[in-house]
């Protein structure tokens, strides 16, 4: 890994984004979930990077971005996040772009590929989160596992949350290892780099927007139709948020997918397996 990161910033639909970018090529966006940023591709963007023009922002709301104090259902919606991504894609001169993506990334990549369908080379998502998974969210037992979504919606739950810096430890290192197979995967000096992130003004309640916007939004219709673009799809077996089994139903969203199932990998395989990860993702989009 780098000694220094490129990190730069660009203003877009009136927010100023942050993000890295490093390597040289086509360019490739790598567009991180919740609780995620930048940080959590540190260990694909130097094997991507040997390849692609790789550009990882911080979404609106989230780390070192600017974070609008707008109505969750106005300015945190998918739409509203792939309309940032296609307009930080034109500021940067890019035509079209290949996007790897997971968890909410992958909602907003979704997005991205039936509103910018001619914008996107090709798609690769981790265990996303898709239409075809229906309400097995809050099915039991399941409901013990999503409870946080509910919470998520409360007012007063970035308070709690964001009381202190031990507090958003607490909240964040749960996620990242009860999520991942291995749950040494993010040593205490990278929890350090999310507490941090999430301890920016207004970052608890940006990522919890995204959530608050989601439930706001169900069921208002929108563009559904089963998305065209070439599309990878790494599922991990041991992810507890979105089981492998959920994956049944992925044809019905993607027209042009190819499904891995990836062995003894949870929710963040991209960290708990890079080697492997960056190995698929390369041959995919080399291919």
């Amino acid at each position: 890994m780098p000694d220094q990161w490129n990190h730069q910033f660009a203003t877009v639909n009136g927010v100023k984004l942050h993000y890295v970018r490093e390597g040289s090529g086509a360019p490739l966006f790598l567009v991180h979930g919740w609780p995620g940023f930048w940080f959590e591709w540190n260990q694909n963007i130097p094997a991507l990077a040997e390849r692609f023009d790789v550009i990882a922002p911080d979404m609106r709301g989230y780390a070192y971005s600017d974070k609008p104090d707008l109505p969750p259902e106005e300015g945190y919606t998918d739409t509203v996040m792939a309309n940032d991504l296609a307009a930080l894609a034109t500021e940067l001169g890019f035509e079209r772009i290949s996007i790897v993506a997971h968890d909410f990334g992958a909602t907003w990549a979704q997005r991205f590929a039936r509103d910018h369908a001619a914008r996107l080379e090709k798609l690769v998502l981790f265990d996303p989160p898709y239409g075809g998974i229906g309400g097995r969210w809050f099915e039991m037992p399941q409901i013990f596992e999503s409870w946080y979504m509910v919470f998520h919606q409360q007012p007063w739950a970035e308070e709690i949350v964001g009381a202190s810096k031990a507090s958003i430890e607490t909240y964040l290192r749960h996620f990242l290892r009860h999520w991942s197979h291995d749950t040494d995967v993010f040593p205490d000096d990278e929890i350090a780099e999310f507490v941090e992130a999430y301890g920016q003004p207004g970052a608890v309640r940006g990522g919890f927007n995204c959530y608050r916007a989601a439930f706001r939004t169900a069921g208002r219709g929108g563009d559904d139709s089963p998305i065209e673009t070439p599309t990878l799809v790494l599922w991990g077996d041991s992810d507890p948020i979105l089981r492998f089994e959920w994956s049944d139903n992925l044809g019905q969203t993607f027209a042009n997918h190819t499904l891995k199932k990836m062995e003894g990998l949870g929710h963040f395989m991209h960290r708990e397996a890079p080697e492997r990860v960056n190995r698929e993702v390369l041959a995919f989009l080399s291919a």
